[in-house]
């Protein structure tokens, strides 16, 4: 794992059942999307997440695009929690790369029934 990916894993593990979206993790985490969509893609190619759209009425109902939300899968839930564990475990708690902190706002709201 690099340091990156355990970034956005730290983030997502914050709320796993929630879904979230590309923007928000960029948001927490400091990453750009080039840097970010390239670990979402190898989660999603090894399992751990599913993606989706949200549906139309939600995004035209706040007059945006639609977003494409991430949520973790029940086996990559128990994937990434072991693989932070062991990253905590060589690395320590404190990594080179920390997140940066942001106000609260709600997740999983409005999206598919989620």
């Amino acid at each position: 794992m690099t340091p990156h990916a355990e970034r956005v894993l730290r983030y997502m593990l914050t709320n796993p059942m929630d879904p979230t979206w590309a923007r928000d993790i960029t948001e927490h985490t400091s990453l750009p999307n080039g840097t970010l969509l390239p670990i979402l893609t190898r989660m999603l190619k090894q399992g751990w997440l599913e993606r989706y759209w949200e549906d139309d009425f939600v995004a035209e109902s706040e007059g945006r695009p639609r977003r494409r939300y991430y949520r973790f899968t029940q086996d990559g839930l128990e994937g990434a929690r072991i693989a932070l564990a062991c990253w905590t475990a060589e690395h320590g708690s404190q990594s080179p790369a920390r997140l940066h902190p942001s106000p609260l706002r709600p997740r999983g709201t409005g999206v598919n029934g989620a």
